[in-house]
């Protein structure tokens, strides 16, 4: 049985593991919090990333920041204590480029592969083999781990030089930006309009207005079901300096997202944090109070 490595079983991590050891893998899975849940789904839990990167060829990590990565890699007890040649290193969570970059040679000098790796979408997508997985840097070594990614994902992309799968995703999360901020402000129109909500949303995801966000963020609007989240603002939010950064580096202007990034900032500051991005409606409703008051 192949183990495969996982470090960072969060809540993609944890779907991810699912179908991993659905699939047959013996997997080997570190956090620093407990691992418990993880245990009760099959999963071998790990004391460290040194001992994932002595018994495992391949090896995913979803982390929630740069530090976190520095830390995995590089700390006593990271993967360069006993990484060696051959290992392929995928690391699936969103960082600065200079984050990610800084692994590679690393990783390098012991002969590992550390690559660039994106998840595109929910965990409620993974557990549905619907998040596409994106990977970038050396080719040989994404394809050779293709196969394993294709028991967790239905697609897995292959974009070339290193930092190609993150700027991508930069480029579909400020569209997740803009478009779930479309979205807010088309359904509260509808619902001042006095439009039937459930044929309000058949006809337009059915419609040239519709999108993939659309069927799944609309009726949450309607409903003003924000909790729990599928996705919050301040994790959406977490993208917005990358994609300034990107946005500046490439001399790219960006007023839609300009805009509509700071719905999301208005949003936090309101309290919002931790609800689901389809919230957005209760920022959108609240300008129309202030700049339409009630009469009477």
């Amino acid at each position: 049985m192949q183990t495969i490595g996982f470090i960072g079983v969060g809540n993609i991590g944890t779907e991810i593991s699912k179908h991993l050891i659905a699939s047959g893998y013996r997997v080997l899975g570190y956090r620093r919090s407990s691992l418990a849940e993880f245990e009760k789904l099959g999963g071998v839990a790990a004391k460290s990333p040194a001992q994932i990167a002595q018994e495992a060829d391949i090896i995913f990590s979803c982390l929630p920041g740069g530090d976190s990565l520095d830390a995995v890699v590089t700390g006593p007890d990271g993967l360069l204590q006993t990484a060696r040649k051959g290992q392929i290193v995928a690391e699936l969570g969103s960082h600065p480029l200079p984050a990610k970059e800084r692994q590679v040679a690393r990783l390098a000098e012991k002969g590992a592969i550390f690559l660039d790796g994106e998840v595109s979408g929910t965990p409620g997508m993974v557990a549905a083999k619907k998040a596409p997985i994106y990977l970038a840097g050396d080719a040989e070594a994404c394809k050779a781990i293709e196969p394993v990614v294709k028991t967790f994902a239905d697609i897995c992309m292959y974009f070339g030089p290193f930092g190609a799968a993150s700027k991508i995703k930069f480029v579909n999360n400020m569209l997740v930006t803009i478009n779930t901020a479309a979205i807010g402000e088309a359904v509260s129109l509808a619902l001042k309009a006095g439009l039937d909500p459930e044929m309000m949303i058949k006809a337009i995801s059915a419609g040239s207005g519709g999108s993939v966000l659309f069927p799944i963020r609309a009726p949450r609007m309607v409903q003003k079901n924000f909790i729990p989240p599928q996705g919050t603002f301040e994790m959406l939010s977490h993208y917005f300096d990358y994609i300034e950064d990107m946005a500046d580096s490439a001399g790219a202007a960006t007023p839609l997202f300009d805009l509509a990034s700071g719905l999301y900032e208005r949003g936090i500051k309101n309290g919002l944090g931790g609800h689901d991005v389809a919230a957005v409606i209760e920022v959108i409703d609240d300008i129309a109070k202030e700049q339409r008051p009630a009469k009477g």
